[in-house]
């Protein structure tokens, strides 16, 4: 399945999207796509309802995260030994892990707001795990029995805060419109491979990054054990699972984003986004 939250912030319904690409409305099923939803028998519930049958939702809605209630937004820093390689950083041995605010979250087409004395503001483009089951203690080969599915992430960070202010990752990858997620969450039962996503973004058209989840130092698997001996992990929690090379931080000279950048991303599979950088309001 391909489940969707449409309507605005705040405000979302949960959906999905049929066979047919159309939007159908799953609000008289449940309440949202969050917490036991997201457990196997929940799953089971809503891939056993015939698609047809629920009611056409206008396409013209935004999109909101495909994912409601999320308690842990987590990252992992250089999982691609390449992207390691081009930020002069050494390539990790075990998973670097690092929090992201949830009130960073937004829909797959909001703006990323330019954060008040940003200077170097990056983009990331990632494929994130969504847990579907409580997560403690539990071994790579059972951990995907965890996982309820994948969708598309933009990991923006704003390099001067990430590094030369202090402290930990979290400052620099928490302001608002720093998680953009979606469009869709893609259930485990639909992907072939996890460890095939092709993985690309562009910056106002120009190709930046380009990758495949191949090439991950940590696997899917590997991750979701590895976080579940430091922590519980729990339905609706994500973790976004690292970047290609390409980042604008990594370019000679360097390339951060500007206020009118648009920001195109993809893999295969879980969709497109488009984000424009806009500036603070307030």
């Amino acid at each position: 399945m391909r489940l969707v939250r449409f309507g605005a912030p705040g405000e979302e319904k949960p959906g999905l999207i049929d066979d047919e690409h159309v939007l159908r409305d799953l609000s008289h099923e449940i309440d949202d796509i969050a917490g036991s939803v997201l457990s196997r028998d929940g799953l089971a519930h809503l891939a056993s309802l015939d698609p047809k049958s629920l009611p056409k939702a206008d396409p013209s809605h935004r999109l909101g995260p495909p994912v409601g209630r999320i308690g842990h937004f987590l990252g992992i820093g250089r999982n691609f030994a390449e992207h390691a390689k081009e930020t002069g950083a050494e390539t990790p041995t075990q998973p670097l892990l690092f929090s992201k605010a949830p009130s960073a979250i937004g829909g797959p087409h909001d703006d990323i707001i330019m954060p008040k004395d940003a200077t170097k503001l990056d983009y990331e483009a990632e494929i994130a795990i969504v847990i579907g089951e409580e997560a403690l203690y539990v071994s790579e080969a059972e951990a995907m029995d965890h996982v309820a599915g994948f969708c598309l992430c933009n990991d923006v960070t704003e390099r001067t805060f990430q590094k030369d202010r202090g402290g930990q990752f979290i400052k620099g990858k928490s302001s608002p419109g720093f998680g953009p997620l979606g469009p869709w969450l893609v259930t485990k039962d639909r992907i072939e491979d996890p460890q095939a996503f092709d993985i690309w973004l562009n910056v106002n058209g120009e190709p930046r990054q380009k990758g495949t989840s191949a090439d991950m130092i940590f696997s899917f698997a590997t991750l979701v054990s590895h976080i579940s001996h430091f922590m519980k992990l729990m339905p609706g929690d994500v973790i976004t699972t690292g970047t290609p090379a390409g980042v604008g931080a990594g370019m000679n000279p360097p390339r951060f984003l500007q206020v009118g950048d648009i920001v195109t991303l993809g893999a295969s599979g879980l969709g497109e986004q488009r984000l424009v950088v806009v500036e603070r309001k307030s």
